[in-house]
């Protein structure tokens, strides 16, 4: 039997705070319609203090698993996609996985900048398929706002925080994820980068005083690379799944520059209104944008059952990728009282997450007893 991976569940997390165009002209030298005319966004969302890129990524979670019969506990893997993870490591999935209560997932953060939710989907489509395991979560989760030098006007302008996540379950119904490009080049990995914090350059108040702490861009070179690499591989994931370019319905890209979207839409000579884009109100949110655009257009009604979708990306590393889908609208209606059982799997999931620590504490002192007994 054939098994195929189909997204079942999605969710999304933004924060509340809206930072404007206009209230960024507060902050750097900068107006609306400079940022609008060369970048197509409006505004974006900045974390509070309380927010992080687990939180956000375990609401987005919640979300998406509330739309399935299954909940976390009958999840085999977890794969969080991210440039901003809470830590070196640990993994940030991991405390997502400690979060949610998922019990038996296997969890572990994908780095591919903001071609990673496509890198995610596929591995877990692939583990699916191959009969490992039955169910998976991908996230996508930024605070990339934590990694902005608000002095520069080049890259402030344009990054936002938010989450996204899909439900994948496997199923013998075809559809689902058909196929995917994954590329990368790294011999343009200076051309967008986070230089310092990590074993080259360490966390110093040298790399502090030159902002290599900072997110830094080659605004121009990431431009040209974009427009190149965003056809041409929705052109090959398009061809892997046996499909002309026509027959595309809709292109959800990632949303990092208007302009560069207008530019895929004349390679592929596509209407622009076969791509959806909501970049205009988050920004680029890297890793979250894809999922944060498909998302709005399933709640909208956009996006309808048999409805042929290429997710397409490309980010630092370099890095860019494609995934042919074909929507196949999940069937299960969840109820009220499975809603309120849910929310105490979930409270639930807190306490075991305490009495987990409170163990990990006792046996340390017994055993931490005990092996000075034995010296």
């Amino acid at each position: 039997m054939s098994l195929y991976a189909h997204v079942t569940g999605w969710g999304i997390a933004v924060p509340d705070e809206i930072l404007t165009n206009e209230k960024l002209a507060q902050i750097v030298e900068t107006s609306d319609e400079w940022i609008v005319s060369r970048t197509g966004i409006r505004e974006r969302r900045i974390a509070r203090k309380d927010q992080s890129t687990a939180t956000l990524a375990a609401d987005a979670a919640r979300k998406a698993l509330e739309r399935t019969e299954i909940d976390a506990r009958d999840l085999d893997l977890i794969i969080l996609a991210t440039s901003s993870p809470e830590h070196i490591f640990p993994a940030t999935a991991c405390l997502v996985q400690d979060s949610i209560g998922a019990i038996k997932a296997g969890a572990f953060d994908l780095s591919a900048a903001c071609t990673g939710f496509i890198f995610a989907l596929n591995m877990a489509a692939q583990a699916i398929r191959s009969g490992s395991i039955e169910n998976a979560l991908v996230i996508g989760s930024e605070t990339l706002s934590r990694l902005v030098n608000w002095d520069d006007r080049s890259t402030c302008i344009l990054f936002g925080d938010g989450a996204g996540a899909f439900v994948l379950q496997a199923s013998d119904e075809p559809g689902g994820i058909l196929s995917a490009v994954m590329r990368s080049d790294g011999s343009g990995g200076n051309l967008l980068s986070v230089p310092a914090g990590g074993s080259k350059i360490p966390t110093s108040h040298e790399a502090i005083d030159k902002n290599q702490h900072l997110i830094q861009m080659n605004g121009r070179e990431v431009f040209r690379f974009a427009t190149r690499v965003m056809a041409s591989a929705t052109r090959d994931t398009a061809a892997h799944a046996g499909w002309d370019v026509e027959e595309i319905d809709y292109v959800i890209p990632h949303q990092a520059n208007q302009r560069i979207i207008e530019a895929a839409a004349r390679g592929l000579r596509l209407p622009i209104d076969r791509f959806i884009v909501n970049l205009e109100k988050y920004g680029n949110t890297s890793t979250a944008s894809i999922p944060l655009a498909m998302v709005e257009a399933l709640d909208n009604g956009q996006i309808k059952d048999g409805s042929n979708l290429v997710l397409v990306g490309f980010g630092a590393g370099l890095t860019w990728g494609a995934l042919s889908m074909r929507w196949i609208e999940p069937k299960v209606k969840v109820t009220r009282l499975e809603r309120r059982r849910r929310s105490l799997l979930t409270w639930l999931a807190r306490m075991r997450s305490f009495l987990r620590r409170v163990q990990r504490r006792i046996e340390g002192l017994i055993w931490g007893t005990s092996s000075k007994g034995q010296e």
